[in-house]
């Protein structure tokens, strides 16, 4: 399922040390409308998650209100109008922002556009690419074996 993260992640630890989290997650379900030709929002869905371990961890660190997420788990419970999972993974959703991962953050000179001789005048100008022209690291050859 995904959904956006309501409220905060709250983590503890049991007795034993294991970490657990749990999170609220609310999910507007659409559906086309024929006869007025729109979509229109369902009524919402309303999940309360629980992670454990490492993962458990890892969504006190990474998740925050409002981050829209991909959920993979099985129902445990469906009690005072909410359905309670138990997760096994989370992703964040990409529709509507950019994820970096600690190995793939940009370096400081990603932003910054790169001088390029012109060639009739030999005087720098922005780097600028056709729009249907893939970018140029789209053509870095991996080293064979």
């Amino acid at each position: 399922m995904s959904g956006h993260v309501t409220g905060e992640v709250e983590v503890r630890f049991t007795d034993s040390g294991v970490a657990v989290s749990r999170f609220r997650l609310t999910e507007t379900p659409t559906h086309w409308d024929p006869t007025t030709q729109k979509w229109r929002e369902g009524a919402q869905i309303r999940y309360i998650c629980t992670a454990w371990r490492e993962l458990a961890r890892h969504t006190g660190e990474s998740l925050t209100d409002g981050v829209d997420v991909l959920i993979k788990g099985r129902i445990t419970d469906v009690r005072d109008n909410a359905i309670y999972l138990s997760v096994d993974d989370i992703g964040i959703s990409l529709r509507q922002r950019i994820a970096y991962t600690e190995s793939s953050l940009p370096s400081p000179s990603a932003a910054r556009p790169m001088p390029v001789p012109c060639a009739a005048s030999g005087v720098p100008r922005t780097a600028t690419r056709q729009a249907d022209a893939p970018p140029a690291w789209w053509q870095v050859q991996t080293p064979s074996d």
